[in-house]
């Protein structure tokens, strides 16, 4: 090898890695996922991520920078796709439904990421000092009641649920249901079995809208 090319070659190992933010997030997103806010740790971070300390500074401020970014992220990531399944207007009521709670189950269960919901598992293990934190997540898992409330709202404006209903305890309801389904899947139950809920909630659904 020439000089010229002896020189080239160290050039080129020397060159930083590029750093990829969206890598980076969907592995801090396991970790935060499976250990809770808590127990992870910066180091922890660190050594998922590939990612040196500055880094990680520069990018997201701190810990809790971090863990808002990756909130977000599980939001598009996950759960904008599952609300996808609810509103499709060819679909009946039971049927979007179903559909959601499907997507929601399977998410709750799958081997690519940890089990149960990331939000219920991490704001479980939230300390008293992460008040702020605790808040950002109760605020953002609340978008889920409310995410069905307006569903309900529209097919009920369409004559699909009738108007002495209140779509707030409906959804109330089913997302009392959703988290059960996450406590469930954390202690390990199978897809075929929350699809058992599902399937069991939605033969309620009849009564539910008589009540």
């Amino acid at each position: 090898m020439t000089t010229d090319d002896t020189r080239c070659a160290k050039k080129s190992r020397g060159r930083p890695k590029v750093f990829d933010r969206e890598a980076a997030l969907d592995k801090a997103m396991t970790l935060f996922w499976q250990h809770g806010y808590e127990a992870t740790s910066l180091a922890d971070l660190v050594a998922v991520t590939g990612a040196k300390a500055p880094t990680l500074y520069a990018e997201f401020t701190n810990k809790e920078g971090l863990f808002r970014a990756v909130l977000d992220r599980y939001i598009s990531r996950f759960a904008a796709r599952h609300e996808a399944q609810l509103f499709c207007e060819e679909k009946r009521v039971e049927d979007a439904l179903e559909d959601y709670f499907t997507a929601v189950a399977t998410c709750f269960t799958s081997k690519e990421t940890p089990a149960g919901c990331f939000m219920i598992n991490t704001s479980a293990t939230l300390a008293a000092s992460s008040e702020e934190i605790a808040h950002t997540v109760k605020s953002r898992h609340a978008m889920q009641e409310e995410t069905l409330c307006r569903f309900l709202e529209q097919r009920q404006q369409r004559g699909e649920i009738p108007a002495h209903c209140d779509p707030q305890k409906l959804a109330q309801y089913l997302s009392c249901i959703l988290q059960g389904m996450s406590i469930s899947a954390r202690e390990g139950a199978s897809l075929e079995k929350l699809q058992t809920i599902t399937q069991i909630t939605l033969r309620l659904w009849p009564e539910l809208l008589k009540a």
